[in-house]
């Protein structure tokens, strides 16, 4: 279990009214409990179970399998394309913005050359504005991220070709 899926459990439980929720499995043993714990409620348990994968199909027609492997080949080609590049992620949760005010121009563009410190976007977080530098040099290949869209830590905002 990684720490999204931890954090997802965390806003599911809370959004579900429940007081308190163990999970365990093999690993791992999670107990989230929310402040509106009652003294005559019981805790939520969740098990999980392994389960037996579905049994697959004896024939499959030859062009659905084509079309499988050319979509996965597709996939393959733009991962080894993205490898080159370098991942700028996001080093605090918060929201997403490319300007530093609404009637200023974008911090950067597709394309656009950068250094080591320029400031690539701002990240609010707790009404704190903080400016996201870079740490590489080379050329915006994709912004990953729409503006004034929430953001995770470590979620990736810019691909750069270090070139």
């Amino acid at each position: 279990m990684d720490i999204k899926e931890i954090q997802s459990l965390i806003k599911f439980v809370a959004k579900s009214g429940a007081s308190e929720v163990k999970l365990e499995t093999d690993d791992i043993k999670i107990t989230i409990r929310t402040g509106s714990l009652s003294t005559n409620s019981e805790p939520t348990y969740v098990h999980t179970m392994p389960m037996a994968q579905p049994a697959m199909p004896a024939a499959a027609p030859a062009p659905v399998e084509t079309q499988v492997a050319a979509g996965a080949t597709e996939a393959e080609k733009q991962q080894a394309e993205d490898d080159k590049y370098i991942t700028i992620k996001s080093p605090i949760i918060g929201t997403f913005y490319r300007k530093p005010s609404p009637d200023k121009p974008v911090f950067v563009e597709v394309g656009q050359s950068i250094s080591t410190g320029d400031v690539l976007c701002v990240i609010e977080a707790m009404k704190l504005f903080n400016d996201i530098e870079s740490e590489v040099s080379g050329t915006i290949v994709k912004i990953l991220v729409d503006d004034s869209s929430p953001v995770e830590f470590d979620q990736p905002l810019f691909l750069v070709d270090p070139s």
